[in-house]
């Protein structure tokens, strides 16, 4: 006889009508002001660094998209004890580039591009190790999107610029990874 799980049932339409969602107003419903600000500014470099809205949005929905899906699976307990490892690894190695992000950004001629790109690409192996057995080859593919492109050092050199068109943004993007480090939240 086929085993069945209503719970598992759940756990994937839920996945999947969520991921369908991923716009504005569901973000609301999942993420706070704060993160939902930064999203928003991180959009809008996206946008002006590729010079195409279409891409910007991806971009933001794919984050959006694995963001939520995690965000299932651990509700869900769907970690073994060795996945939640990584899981804290993961959050360490997210904190760390954010106050390495700051710290690039409040003190000038600090900023190293490679050093954020191998904090980007460390946070997106490990998450990929992470919701390897959870998550579908596409979702591994969004990761792979998300972090590929704000991994971009060319993309880097011009947000952390002192006098570039990315200050502003780069402003928000710190003041906003600054009020969640004060919160606890990241």
């Amino acid at each position: 006889m086929e085993a069945f799980s209503s719970k598992d049932m759940a756990m994937k339409a839920q996945k999947k009508l969520l991921s369908q969602m991923a716009n504005k107003s569901v973000v609301q419903m999942f993420i706070d002001d704060t993160s939902s600000e930064i999203l928003d500014e991180l959009y809008r470099v996206s946008k002006e660094y590729s010079g195409n809205k279409t891409e910007a949005q991806k971009v933001i929905k794919d984050l959006i998209k694995i963001a939520v899906k995690v965000g299932v699976l651990f509700r869900h307990n769907r970690f073994t004890p060795e996945e939640l490892t990584i899981a804290q690894n993961f959050k360490k190695k997210l904190h760390q580039g954010a106050m390495t992000a700051i710290s690039f950004y409040e003190v000038d001629f600090t900023f190293e591009k490679t050093v954020m790109s191998e904090i980007l690409t460390s946070c997106r192996d490990m998450l990929l190790k992470l919701v390897d057995k959870h998550l579908t080859p596409k979702s591994h593919g969004r990761i792979n999107h998300v972090f590929n492109h704000y991994s971009d050092t060319e993309l880097l050199t011009q947000l952390y610029n002192p006098d570039g068109s990315f200050r502003p943004h780069l402003t928000n993007i710190c003041n906003g990874l600054n009020k969640l480090l004060e919160e606890g939240k990241l």
